[in-house]
């Protein structure tokens, strides 16, 4: 069931909202240009693996109707659509994105990786993008003084990158994805405090996490302005091996058993000013999310009505 677990009422669609554009400042934080303080949403971005391997044509055309006009462009091997756009051209993508109002925000950069970021950096900055997002080389299931001794390794690694994205005015995202050296709560603190700079922050995936919603709701309030992406996402029963669709879809906000208030709320405490991504992995990867464009977009649309009404739970609460 599409239902948040507390303080619920009956939503109402979202679908004639305004949605709003984001700034960045100097520092690279980034604000929702018509945000008050008394006033807070969620801003979405469309993942394009959700999509497969579709044709880009058809994944730009969507994004309107997943309220959003913000895109994350993905690679092989859990969509093709970085490949797609070389292959189609720099000005066929612009004159497929300004038909629909659709601006690339992110390049998720799983391939080629953390360490190798910088023409991805460069190429997501000249459309216009603001981020980049990767995973954290390994090793990984460390603890104490072994995991802090990694972790000021990786720092070093990563400081003339983060200077490079402090030149070009975007920001890395560091997903705590299982199996990498930054993947729990501690790990991932450990690294902003190596790494000051706000052009490095966390993608956070709940999906990787311990399924208990007031310590996620916690952690996003300990990261503060360094939150960087959310990806809304639970880890129901997995992505690793083939499952029928109905379980594979628990993944998705609203089909499993994860209370979002909680991280909602957190989120809005902490006026939080980029991009949600409502996400899963199908499996197969490579594979849209289910048969067909117009399914995937209605499988987003529910999970985004089910968030925006857990918005408006929190709201209520205070």
């Amino acid at each position: 069931m599409l239902t948040p677990s507390v303080g619920r009422r009956d939503f109402l669609s979202a679908c004639g909202m305004t949605f709003m554009g984001l700034t960045a400042s100097a520092t690279g934080r980034f604000v929702c240009a018509d945000q008050t303080k008394d006033e807070f949403r969620l801003n979405y971005i469309v993942a394009s693996s959700l999509y497969g391997r579709l044709p880009l044509e058809d994944v730009i055309a969507q994004v309107p109707l997943c309220g959003a006009e913000w895109l994350d462009i993905w690679p092989e091997s859990h969509a093709n659509h970085r490949e797609q756009m070389e292959s189609l051209g720099r000005s066929h993508v612009a004159s497929l994105l300004a038909t629909h109002k659709v601006q690339i925000g992110i390049f998720t950069c799983y391939n080629p990786g953390l360490l190798k970021l910088t023409p991805w950096m460069e190429e997501v900055k000249s459309w216009g993008g603001q981020l980049v997002i990767s995973n954290s080389p390994g090793p990984s299931g460390l603890s104490g003084d072994q995991e802090t001794a990694e972790i000021k390794k990786l720092a070093e690694l990563l400081k003339p990158l983060v200077e490079k994205a402090e030149s070009l005015g975007v920001t890395i995202g560091v997903e705590n994805h299982s199996g990498s050296l930054i993947n729990g709560y501690e790990s991932q603190l450990r690294l902003l405090d190596e790494v000051p700079s706000r052009h490095l922050g966390i993608a956070l995936a709940p999906y990787h996490l311990p399924q208990d919603s007031a310590s996620m709701a916690n952690h996003i309030r300990r990261l503060g302005e360094r939150l960087v992406h959310f990806y809304a996402w639970e880890h129901g029963d997995g992505c690793m091996t083939k499952l029928p669709k109905v379980k594979e879809l628990k993944q998705l906000p609203g089909h499993g058993n994860l209370d979002f208030v909680p991280l909602v709320q957190a989120l809005k405490d902490i006026r939080y000013p980029r991009w949600t991504s409502i996400f899963m992995h199908p499996v197969p990867r490579g594979i849209p999310i289910l048969n067909t464009a117009a399914e995937c977009t209605a499988a987003i649309n529910r999970s985004r009505e089910f968030l925006d009404d857990c918005l408006k739970a929190a709201m209520k609460e205070g």
